[in-house]
């Protein structure tokens, strides 16, 4: 069966930089060429300022233009954010502990494509009532 996945900024840097913290069921979703892999264009920006302001180590990406050409080569589909997405951000039912307007944008994106979201961050799981279907990369 033919599942779409979208992948959180973590899971993409995980992929990239540290695949050991990736388990063993998401590097098997991964690994199936029945799947459809998305990375937001949100997720591109949140890794690029990362590495800009010094917080990613240097070690696999030698300068930011590198990042967008090595994670396109993976062949994920970018998921750019479109006026439905914005839509689902506006009514989106934040909980007070989770107020990072990127993973908010990330969770509308999933829920309005209809994508099961691949994270390690629990707090994504809040969000089931409203529509998100969630995978946990439990670390």
């Amino acid at each position: 069966m033919n599942r779409h996945y979208l992948l959180d900024t973590n899971i993409v840097m995980f992929y990239f930089l540290n695949p050991k913290d990736l388990m063993r069921d998401v590097h098997n979703i991964l690994d199936d060429y029945n799947n459809m892999f998305y990375v937001s264009t949100t997720s591109i920006k949140e890794i690029i300022h990362l590495y800009n302001s010094g917080r990613i180590k240097r070690k696999r990406w030698k300068r930011a233009e590198a990042i967008v050409p090595d994670i396109k080569s993976a062949h994920f589909e970018l998921l750019p954010v479109t006026w439905e997405h914005l839509s689902f951000y506006a009514s989106l039912s934040t909980p007070k502990a989770h107020n990072d307007p990127n993973d908010h944008i990330i969770i509308s994106q999933a829920i309005a494509e209809r994508m099961i979201l691949i994270s390690s961050d629990r707090k994504f799981e809040q969000y089931g009532e409203q529509g998100l279907h969630f995978y946990f990369n439990d670390r």
